[in-house]
């Protein structure tokens, strides 16, 4: 930088004009040339700095602004990951409570009903993944993240399918249970005897 100055500096350098017929005073042209020069240089300067401290500033700005970003970006993740864990928390003493409860009333009836119990919670166990997060990178977390939404994800649809199907199986039951009160009703017997409509 200071090369550049000091080449913009020689180029902007012109030869005295020597005025015709008088005494030359060599020591005058010399000591305001040098001025010239010297008020020149230091305007050079006074920019150059001026400029290097505009771009500090810009510089320290731009990397406020990206250090707030990334601390804003993981504080999100970590949430994110909190109320994951959380969920699966929450997931987890659901599932123990309703196997506990389904042990309760289900502790006399025999090994057909134990094998059946055993099978759910296989299949629950099979569904519920383990989240070792402790040793993975920033990009990894975010891998793991989006495989753990898109699970979520599925397991909502899956859910959804379940409760419509359940819907439609209850209408059918229904539909069903009145045409065989409406038949034993054409026939004069067994009325009322059917407990009315599934609720």
């Amino acid at each position: 930088m200071c090369i550049l100055i000091f080449l913009r500096f020689l180029s902007n350098i012109q030869a005295p004009k020597i005025p015709e017929g008088d005494k030359v005073d060599f020591d005058d042209i010399s000591r305001k040339r040098q001025e010239k020069d010297l008020t020149e240089l230091q305007s050079l300067i006074e920019a150059h700095f001026l400029q290097r401290q505009k771009d500090e500033e810009e510089l320290i700005t731009l990397v406020n602004r990206i250090e707030e970003r990334e601390r804003k970006e993981l504080d999100e993740q970590r949430k994110k990951l909190d109320d994951d864990a959380k969920k699966k928390k929450a997931l987890t003493n659901m599932t123990n409570q309703y196997g506990g409860m389904q042990q309760k009333s289900e502790g006399r009836k025999g090994a057909k009903k134990q094998t059946e119990r055993e099978k759910k919670k296989k299949i629950l166990a099979d569904r519920r993944k383990a989240l070792s997060i402790d040793h993975l990178s920033e990009d990894k977390l975010k891998d793991k993240a989006n495989e753990l939404w898109q699970w979520l994800m599925e397991l909502e649809a899956e859910k959804y399918d379940m409760n419509e199907k359940f819907k439609r199986q209850k209408y059918d039951i229904n539909q069903l249970l009145a045409r065989v009160q409406d038949h034993q009703s054409a026939k004069g017997r067994g009325k009322g005897k059917m407990g009315g409509r599934l609720r």
